[in-house]
């Protein structure tokens, strides 16, 4: 199943929503950050020639997080770089004139003292903040939904961080974060913002332009649509305002896609604000199972998406294996449940007849050249099988 809702009109550029947070001088900073760890390279871009002539357009992009950072996702990206901004603040000096070695320096351990970081996550932010506090050596707690995989518990308590998966959904799990953080004075690290904090949310989202500062490297003409996955909205906010820091006004059509049973923007965008989703939010993809939108990214989604499609997982089970089955010399990536949305949908849209009027709406044809971005790979591996070989589980 896929719904889909289109806008007609395009905003005014000069009328939308402030990005310059996300201006080309502030990702340089994020991206020359992250540069300064050892574990630092480009992320694979592929571009999929046979399944673009299957499909019947003219190019498919596909950026392969499942490389980064050697964690299997992008999320490393926004709680490291959001972590290094703290301490840069709190030694009083500007991130671009620190590195890594320095932060993780004695002398500032000994000046700071030891920090405890806490967030709450499905597993790929919280491993990327425990990484990254790790590393910097501070300490970290993490709390999980109910219903979150043991393996990726697992792999948080890898990275020497305390974690809990709560009898409760993400939102509450953000909350439960935010009451700790208070009682206990630990810093909250968490890529969705609340009225009182916003600071922190906006760093993350600078480091996640990374991925866009690496494309725009990578890639060898200017797409003309590009699939974004939101959780809360903020990965997507942060890729929509580096594509408009790079093409102006000229930028591609972009559509933001998510689960059903967790489609807070989609429902957003239709009703022209804030809308929340309640519940458990039982969807495979449990990366994007947020149900109330990150309110700084907000404006930017509303102002400069094109629309929104909201998908059941099965769709994203179809991406997963297009994915890892490539046709001919194509390269196979392996991308996880919230990875491979984007796919899922391009697939159902250019291939099914009861998606033709959405093809037409979202305006894909022969002269279409698609950007999608795997935001994961298989996180949780033993699940990645069921979901790849097991069809009625996708």
């Amino acid at each position: 199943m896929i719904k889909a809702y289109i806008k007609e009109i395009r905003k005014n550029f000069k009328d939308g929503a402030s990005f310059d947070y996300l201006s080309q001088e502030n990702i340089e900073h994020a991206i020359e950050f992250h540069r300064c760890f050892n574990e630092y390279k480009p992320t694979p871009l592929v571009k999929l020639l046979n399944l673009s002539e299957n499909l019947g357009i003219s190019s498919i992009y596909v950026k392969d997080e499942s490389f980064r950072f050697g964690l299997n996702a992008f999320k490393v990206l926004g709680g490291s770089y959001a972590i290094g901004m703290y301490l840069a603040e709190k030694l009083e000096k500007h991130i671009e004139d620190i590195d890594f070695n320095y932060l993780s320096s004695d002398k500032v351990k000994k000046r700071l003292g030891e920090i405890t970081f806490v967030t709450a996550t499905d597993g790929n932010h919280g491993r990327g903040v425990a990484w990254a506090a790790k590393r910097l050596g501070h300490k970290c707690v993490v709390y999980m939904p109910k219903g979150s995989s043991k393996t990726r518990l697992s792999n948080i308590k890898a990275e020497g961080a305390e974690a809990f998966i709560i009898d409760g959904n993400y939102d509450d799990a953000v909350r439960l974060s935010d009451e700790m953080s208070k009682k206990r004075g630990w810093v909250v690290i968490q890529d969705t913002a609340w009225v009182g904090y916003e600071k922190i949310p906006t760093w993350i989202m600078q480091g996640y332009g990374t991925i866009m500062k690496e494309i725009m490297i990578q890639i060898k003409e200017k797409p003309s649509h590009v699939f974004l996955q939101a959780g809360v909205g903020s990965f997507a906010a942060a890729m929509i305002g580096c594509l408009l820091s790079e093409y102006d006004d000229d930028y591609p059509l972009i559509y933001i896609i998510e689960p059903e049973k967790a489609d807070c923007i989609y429902r957003s965008i239709v009703a022209g604000k804030i809308e929340k989703v309640d519940g458990d939010m039982n969807t495979i993809m449990a990366g994007l199972a947020c149900g109330e939108p990150n309110t700084i990214s907000w404006d930017i989604i509303r102002d400069y998406s094109d629309g929104a499609l909201s998908c059941s997982d099965e769709v994203t089970a179809l991406g997963m294996r297009i994915l890892g089955n490539p046709i001919k010399d194509d390269v196979k990536i392996i991308s996880g449940e919230s990875g491979a949305l984007g796919m899922g949908i391009l697939y159902s849209v250019m291939k099914k007849k009861e998606f033709e009027e959405i093809k037409e709406k979202l305006k894909l044809d022969e002269d279409s050249s698609v950007l999608i971005i795997s935001t994961e790979g298989d996180t949780d591996p033993e699940n990645y099988r069921d979901l790849v070989w097991c069809v009625e589980k996708g």
